[in-house]
């Protein structure tokens, strides 16, 4: 079985649709103790907003619609990013939700934690497991790999 390990500190990418923003604010500030323990990814402006209101650096990645959702999925594709904090609201339909819908899809692909919620998000910052290294088990894609390809 193949693994992937994970450090103890941890490569966290925050996400927020436009109406859930303050909501990831305000968690991410009650959080801060904890956030600045690990490495903080966000797209758009909700980076900018996270570094002041934790006081931690934060890589800041374009907007989601502008392909800050892809970047996302292109660090976890490269075995960059270990968790998701994404608040999406699923009241509203999103102009790139095909983005975000490939964004969830990698994360499960590639058995990265994600939270789509504020109570999953507490359940995960407050395992015992994110203070420590752990080897996450990955699917053997092998077969699809090798496949044969018609001509």
């Amino acid at each position: 079985m193949q693994t992937r390990s994970l450090a103890a500190r941890k490569r966290i990418a925050l996400v927020a649709h436009d109406h859930k923003k303050g909501e990831l604010i305000d968690w991410a500030h009650y959080n801060r103790d904890v956030l600045a323990q690990h490495e903080l990814y966000a797209t758009g402006t909700t980076g900018t907003l996270l570094e002041r209101k934790v006081d931690a650096p934060v890589h800041k990645l374009l907007s989601g619609p502008l392909g800050g959702d892809q970047q996302i999925g292109a660090l976890i594709a490269e075995g960059r990013i270990d968790m998701i904090i994404f608040f999406w609201d699923p009241m509203e339909t999103q102009p790139h939700d095909s983005d975000v819908k490939a964004l969830i899809r990698l994360a499960v692909a590639w058995n990265i934690l994600i939270a789509c919620n504020r109570s999953t998000a507490d359940f995960i910052l407050t395992s015992a497991l994110m203070k420590l290294p752990y080897e996450a088990q990955l699917t053997d894609y092998s077969g699809y790999l090798k496949r044969i390809i018609p001509e």
